[in-house]
């Protein structure tokens, strides 16, 4: 059975006498004084597979704690893994036993059962306290958004083709293995590999004429998904077949998906809407983001706000490509909600501003609402003057370093772990450690 804390591990736990040892030392601190986020986290170890004999494994406080370590240096499981056992400032920080040195695997095993609906709970209690505390200061808010890139390549239609048929005909290579029912399917994966690298490297008179041999192969491998899929029901038990059911039949629908706007593309010059676009079969969830002047990236869209000291009060991760102005509103509801009050003042990107947001930001209680280019809105209507709005667009800049802190320091500038699970927790963790690390700069002083 899995510990929840390890209070001390050993009399002989020290931090170097050295800048990052000592803010180990006080994040670890801050850490003990909110003993009451571990039965959250624990929930996420609780299941049918855990049992109440045999070795207990790394604690809950310890795997949250290596969480923060990954997060806040930025290594990977492997080089984390390497500190842990190297580091006695690392093993105190993380509450290891002095026998515990867990690998690569077993880091990567438990921190990716943390959810992103947990963690989120977890920013939220501790930004709360830091609010009682006065640490967080809402009075005046600066509001942005951002984009949180997938890790995933610069998508291609004969690529997507070229993944889907060498995924799924992988699938029925390992049919036998994995249901006990040995299928006799043509193999396309290397003529595909063929097309789709000639694509790539052909010129643009050539490509039309290469896609048209590819998505016949594409489609032939869909027809074969659907026998193996008979095939495999007919002749395999439903226990030992579900889960090879379950990713033939996803990665086939995400193939015809992918099918339907490469030929709507290319065969008839349409221009498919990015939120009916497809760019991963490995990351479906990922959106298009366009922002005007400063090209396309692949990921999702966040809106955040932070106070006058930089914390992260408030975080939205958005499905689709929303426009700001649509979720000005939004931002301060979920504000509203977390700390029972509205900001006085708000200071938001140009792209916020709009009449409605001001009238219903006001009935909120919000007193001036402001925005950083007016777009026909008039000072009055935001209830401040000239030289208040020139102080507030100077306080507004500084959440463009919150930002770009939060994704060079903190990896938020792409989500490294899969699914959209993955990509949501990662995003939280980055946010937890980001403003944990900020409330330690302002305690130490």
């Amino acid at each position: 059975m899995r510990e929840i804390r390890t209070v001390q591990t050993s009399i002989f736990d020290f931090y170097a006498q050295h800048e990052i040892g000592d803010f180990l030392a006080r994040l670890s601190c801050l850490l003990d004084a909110h003993a009451e986020l571990l039965p959250l986290l624990e929930n996420d170890f609780i299941g049918a597979d855990v049992q109440a004999t045999g070795r207990k494994g790394l604690s809950v406080d310890s795997i949250f704690r290596c969480l923060l370590l990954k997060q806040i240096t930025g290594v990977s499981y492997d080089r984390l893994a390497f500190h842990l056992a190297d580091s006695p400032s690392y093993r105190s920080f993380a509450r290891l036993a002095g026998d515990s040195t867990p690998g690569k695997s077993t880091l990567c095993q438990n921190i990716r059962r943390l959810k992103p609906k947990t963690l989120q709970t977890v920013f939220e209690r501790l930004a709360l306290t830091a609010f009682h505390a006065g640490a967080i200061e809402t009075t005046l808010l600066r509001l942005d958004s951002t984009v949180v890139k997938s890790n995933i390549a610069a998508p291609r239609d004969s690529q997507l083709l070229d993944d889907g048929i060498r995924v799924l005909s992988r699938l029925f290579a390992k049919s036998r293995e994995r249901t006990g029912v040995k299928l006799r399917l043509t193999d396309y994966r290397k003529p595909s590999r063929s097309l789709a690298a000639g694509i790539f490297y052909g010129k643009k008179a050539e490509k039309e004429a290469l896609y048209a041999a590819l998505i016949p192969l594409a489609k032939r491998v869909v027809q074969q998904s659907q026998r193996a899929i008979e095939q495999v029901k007919l002749k395999s038990t439903a226990v030992l077949s579900a889960l090879w059911l379950d990713e033939v039949k996803h990665y086939q629908q995400l193939l015809e998906r992918v099918i339907d706007q490469t030929e709507r593309r290319v065969f008839h010059g349409e221009t498919v809407p990015a939120s009916a676009k497809i760019v991963s079969l490995f990351e479906p969830h990922t959106d298009i983001i366009v922002k005007a002047n400063r090209g396309i990236d692949y990921g999702h869209k966040v809106n955040l706000s932070t106070d006058r000291y930089g914390f992260i009060t408030v975080v939205m991760i958005e499905a689709g490509n929303p426009k700001d102005s649509e979720r000005y509103i939004p931002l301060l509801e979920q504000h509203q909600r977390l700390y029972d009050c509205v900001p006085a003042t708000t200071i938001a990107d140009g792209c916020y501003a709009s009449h409605h947001n001001i009238d219903k930001a006001n009935e909120m209680g919000v007193a001036r609402v402001a925005f950083h280019k007016k777009n026909g809105i008039t000072l009055s209507a935001m209830g401040i003057k000239a030289k208040t709005l020139r102080k507030l667009r100077n306080f507004r800049a500084g959440i463009e370093g919150n930002i770009s802190e939060l994704k060079r320091v903190f990896g938020a500038g792409k989500a490294m772990w899969k699914g959209e699970s993955g990509f949501m927790a990662f995003v939280w963790a980055s946010v937890i450690s980001y403003n944990l690390t900020r409330r330690v700069r302002m305690d130490s002083g």
